[in-house]
């Protein structure tokens, strides 16, 4: 049987108005085992530090999910606290990857955002998304909670919304309701026309000043310097959770459900 972790894709393209098109894949909805995680901050690091970019936009690939959140063989094979911690830090790595970025990064949101997938949404610099985007947090349905992800929705969201994406663990919320509290900037009723929305503000930022952009983005992202330690504070906080009777259980019965 061929390992699942093992697929999906990242690829990066630069068009020559200096536009880098970052996308990520995985052919389970988009979810991000380790390895992709690492190539996807690996990608964002080095559009961060090419002078030919002048803008990333960030997308998964496909018309449905736009990302599951991490990878859930990977989760159940967590055997120590030092390996749960090293799991939980691929979603940490990769928005430190977005905050640290000298470019600024658009989002390009075409269906669900679940745990890490709405973090990575939430890091974005500016997010479009389709009427299909609905966002849930289901850390806590595991017994674990979202706290890698939490300073960044937190920070996009507010706290208010935050709360109730992390308490109500079960349920989707609306693309309209996620655009009410900020994680979106405009929903649109298809790819199409949020793709077109995506290209016009893309140009636009290809040809600002580039030292304004990235002094503009300094500013967005001001105070949030300790987030190298604060993101792995809280990657041992899950990393230890996971290993809980009631996370074990809940893996478990995840898995008889999914047969």
């Amino acid at each position: 049987m061929q390992d699942k972790t093992l697929l999906g894709s990242i690829t990066s393209q630069t068009s020559e108005e200096g536009i880098c098109t970052i996308t990520f894949f995985h052919p389970s909805h988009n979810s991000l085992p380790g390895k992709l995680l690492a190539q996807l901050r690996d990608a964002i690091n080095q559009a961060s530090e090419d002078d030919a970019v002048k803008v990333v936009v960030l997308k998964s690939g496909g018309d449905r999910t736009f990302c599951a959140g991490a990878s859930f063989d990977e989760l159940v094979a967590i055997d120590s606290k030092e390996n749960g911690k090293t799991f939980f830090m691929g979603f940490a790595n990769v928005i430190n990857a977005i905050r640290k970025c000298s470019k600024l990064v658009i989002g390009r949101v075409q269906g669900k955002a679940v745990g890490g997938g709405v973090g990575v949404a939430a890091a974005t610099d500016y997010c479009f998304a389709t009427k299909y985007a609905s966002v849930k947090l289901s850390e806590l349905v595991l017994g674990i909670g979202p706290f890698v992800i939490g300073p960044a929705v937190e920070r996009k969201m507010g706290l208010s919304a935050m709360s109730q994406l992390g308490i109500n663990a079960s349920e989707f919320k609306s693309a309209a309701w996620a655009r009410e509290k900020g994680l979106y900037t405009d929903v649109f009723d298809s790819a199409e026309e949020m793709d077109e929305a995506v290209n016009t503000l893309a140009q636009k930022l290809a040809v600002s000043n580039p030292a304004a952009t990235r002094q503009l983005k300094t500013i967005f992202w001001h105070d949030t310097d300790h987030w190298d330690e604060l993101l792995a504070e809280r990657a041992a906080i899950s990393g230890e959770l996971v290993l809980s009777d009631f996370t074990r259980a809940a893996l478990e019965g995840f898995k008889a459900k999914m047969g």
